[in-house]
């Protein structure tokens, strides 16, 4: 299993932007899947966002659609969410998760991606 760690979390008001890393520790990310996944108090966690770091396919939850963005580094060891025009109700842990046997498509979110970071929390408050 990888050790993935997530940084870049905070808070930041309404409307506001934050950018979420998630690298693995003494390894590349080729021919990984990362998944970003958040879970806020008393709910089940949540898919947000897929990339296949092996293609650059991407899947994004309904949610987020066209406020966050995941991409990666050209050395491979960074996958980074851009979350913009960031609301109340994204307030949560934020967490990323590693596969090399799954492809962002279809249920990936549901998937078992193997591979935990510990979380980063992004609180949206005014």
């Amino acid at each position: 299993q990888l050790q993935l760690v997530e940084s870049g979390g905070g808070l930041v008001q309404p409307g506001g932007s934050l950018r979420l890393s998630c690298a693995a520790a003494g390894f590349t990310l080729d021919h990984y899947t990362i998944g970003w996944f958040r879970q806020a108090p008393g709910k089940e966690r949540e898919g947000v966002s897929c990339f296949s770091v092996s293609d650059g396919n991407t899947l994004y939850a309904d949610s987020v659609k066209g406020r966050f963005s995941i991409s990666r580094d050209n050395a491979k060891t960074t996958v980074y969410l851009q979350m913009s025009s960031l609301k109340p109700e994204d307030t949560a842990v934020y967490y990323c998760a590693a596969s090399p046997y799954l492809y962002c498509s279809g249920y990936v979110f549901g998937a078992d991606f193997g591979s935990w970071g510990q979380g980063t929390q992004v609180t949206v408050s005014s």
